[in-house]
C-alpha cells in the first residue's frame, strides 16, 4: 500500500514538473532588461529561445523573430535542443508511468510494472536533467555577459521561464528517482508461500478422527493356555 502511495505522489510530481518545464518553451521572459526614465520607464527588452521583443512605455511590443537557425549563437541552439528532449522525454515518461503505476491494471504482472515504472522514472530523469542544463546554458550566458566589463552591448537579467524550468526540473528528478525505486521495493518484498496437501477425502478425514480418538478398553492379559 506503502508502494502505491509512493508511486501516485511520483507520479503527480513528474507529471507537474513536466507542465512547468513545457510552459518554458512559449514564455516570454527568458532574459529581460529594463531602462528607467526620469519619471516614467522608457523600454523593456526581452528575448526567449525564438525571438526578442522592446515594451514602450505605452504598452506596445515590438517583436523580431530570429532570422536563421544556423545563423544563431550556438548556446540557443542547444537550449532549443535540450527543451525539446525534455518535452518528449517527459512525454513518454508520463505514458510509461501509467502503464508501470500498480494502481492500474494494464501492464503485466508486477515484476513487470516494477520494470516498467522504472523506465519510466529513467525518463523523467532525462527530462529533469535536459531542462536543468538548457537553464543553467542560458544563465550562464546571461550572468557572464553582466558582469564582463568589456562587454558593451545590452546587458539583461535572468528571466521568468528560466526560474520555472529550474523548478520543473527538479520536480521530475524527485519524481523519477521516486519511480526508480519502486522496482527495489517490489524485489525485496516477502512473499508468502502456500502448500497444497491435495484433496482429503470423507473417509480418509474419518479415519483420522477415528485413530485420533484414544481406546479406553484396558489390554487383555492371556496366560499361557490361550496359546494352545
Amino acid at each position: 500500500m506503502a508502494s502505491t502511495s509512493a508511486e501516485i505522489i511520483a507520479f503527480l510530481l513528474t507529471i507537474s514538473g513536466w507542465v512547468l518545464i513545457s510552459s518554458t518553451l512559449p514564455t516570454d521572459y527568458w532574459k529581460v532588461s529594463t531602462i528607467d526614465g526620469t519619471v516614467i520607464t522608457t523600454a523593456t527588452f526581452w528575448a526567449n529561445l525564438w525571438k526578442t521583443c522592446v515594451t514602450d512605455s505605452t504598452g506596445i511590443s515590438n517583436c523580431k523573430d530570429f532570422p536563421s537557425m544556423l545563423a544563431l549563437d550556438g548556446y540557443i541552439q542547444a537550449c532549443r535542443g535540450l527543451m525539446i528532449s525534455a518535452v518528449c522525454l517527459g512525454f513518454f515518461g508520463a505514458v510509461f508511468g501509467l502503464f508501470g503505476m500498480k494502481c492500474t491494471k494494464v501492464g503485466g504482472s508486477d515484476q513487470t510494472k516494477a520494470k516498467i515504472a522504472c523506465l519510466a522514472g529513467l525518463f523523467f530523469i532525462l527530462s529533469g536533467l535536459c531542462s536543468m542544463t538548457s537553464c543553467s546554458l542560458y544563465a550562464n550566458r546571461i550572468t557572464s555577459e553582466f558582469f564582463d566589463p568589456s562587454f558593451v552591448a545590452q546587458k539583461y537579467e535572468l528571466g521568468a521561464a528560466l526560474f520555472i524550468g529550474w523548478a520543473g526540473a527538479s520536480l521530475c528528478i524527485i519524481g523519477g528517482s521516486i519511480f526508480c525505486f519502486s522496482i527495489a521495493e517490489n524485489r525485496t518484498s516477502p512473499r508468502r508461500g502456500y502448500a497444497y496437501n491435495g484433496a482429503t477425502s470423507v473417509m480418509s478425514s474419518r479415519t483420522k478422527v477415528h485413530n485420533s480418538v484414544p481406546d479406553k478398553n484396558p489390554p487383555k492379559h492371556f496366560d499361557k493356555n490361550a496359546y494352545v
